[in-house]
């Protein structure tokens, strides 16, 4: 079905990439550009500005996150790759904010081994052309440059600002998924950056539905690692995804917003001060200028995958991506023998979303 290879040979494997990073930065050192050829910058400074060409990315908390996406309006992912820059929940970084009302569903889990988003939205409001079926970010990229070239990832979930020097982001028009894992051995596994046409389901299993809430949850299953066997891409069968893995403490937010007003990808760009929403635990408004976000105090113990809205995977081999709509109750993966194929464009514009069933 696919290939058998000892497990203690991938740990192995990833212990020697996690030993290959040449530079490790934080947002308050980081040089103009970290690659060669980049567009963009790493030096970003503060504020906001829809202009601007930061690459840098944060994965922190529910409301403070960032994806990447395309510098000018119309955008296919598989064309601007290279060139994508930051564009965030929160002002303050020195990148383009999205814009409020631009989301409609995420969900932020904290994991031993990583953080992740998934969520569904509008993203043609940070300039993803309509219908653009979407494509795979992330820091290797064909030549060890990145997707984009020079992209950094930073968060505080595991204590201090620091760089995640692993990290995988699939985007599409209407849906998108980020992964940031924590520095050790089991980075290169959590965050495999080599099923890049199979889409947020298969390698994110999570929530996908039009709401918001924020858990810790375990590590699950890495990607493509089933057992003792490792499945690789154009292999003759492609497993299922995994399932959600199991969740706990979870608090549930009304929205996700930053109060600031910004124009949409047509018009011309202007720099506005950044303001932070504020994040509660009570409906009681806190004294800022922000859209507020207010969470409930009640938490969910042990939340299985079973009961979590997923998106339904798509992918078949070689040639089809990952599923992206969402579904809501109890759904489990289908036997990949229903799924159904997409043509892989040659210009690597791989699909995101999933189709109406299986």
């Amino acid at each position: 079905m696919f290939s058998s290879s000892p497990l203690v040979a991938l740990t192995l494997a990833s212990v020697a990439l996690a030993q290959t990073y040449t530079a490790t930065y934080t947002p308050g050192n980081a040089p103009d550009k970290s690659e060669g050829g980049q567009s963009g910058t790493n030096k970003c400074g503060g504020g906001n500005n829809q202009s601007s060409m930061c690459q840098n990315v944060y994965v922190n908390s529910l409301d403070d996150w960032c994806i990447f996406a395309p510098p000018q309006p119309n955008g296919v992912i598989g064309e601007t790759e290279r060139i994508e820059v930051a564009w965030c929940i929160q002002g303050g970084y020195g990148t383009r904010v999205i814009p409020d009302g631009a989301i409609s569903g995420a969900h932020f889990v904290q994991t031993p081994d990583y953080v992740q988003v998934t969520g569904v939205g509008d993203l043609t409001k940070i300039n993803i052309a309509a219908g653009d079926e979407g494509g795979e970010l992330d820091p290797h990229g064909a030549d060890g440059k990145g997707n984009p070239i020079g992209g950094l990832v930073f968060s505080d979930a595991f204590g201090s600002m620091k760089q995640m020097h692993e990290w995988t982001n699939f985007v599409s028009a209407n849906e998108f998924c980020i992964r940031a894992c924590k520095d050790g051995p089991k980075a290169p596994q959590y965050c495999q950056h080599i099923y890049d046409v199979m889409g947020c389901y298969w390698n994110m299993p999570g929530d996908y539905s039009n709401s918001f809430d924020s858990c810790h949850g375990d590590s699950g299953e890495p990607m493509g690692v089933y057992g003792t066997s490792t499945f690789h891409q154009g292999q003759p069968s492609t497993p299922p995804a995994h399932p959600v893995p199991p969740k706990s403490q979870c608090a549930n937010a009304n929205t996700i917003a930053n109060g600031i007003h910004v124009t949409t990808p047509n018009s011309p760009a202007v720099t506005t001060t950044s303001t932070t929403a504020a994040l509660s635990t009570t409906s009681t408004p806190a004294t800022t200028s922000a859209a507020l976000v207010v969470l409930s105090t009640s938490t969910t113990s042990s939340v299985s995958s079973g009961s979590t809205s997923t998106a339904k995977p798509t992918s078949s081999t070689g040639t089809t991506t990952g599923g992206s709509a969402t579904t809501s109750g109890a759904t489990s993966a289908p036997a990949v023998s229903t799924l159904p194929v997409l043509k892989v464009t040659e210009n690597l514009s791989f699909a995101l979303r999933s189709f109406s069933g299986p």
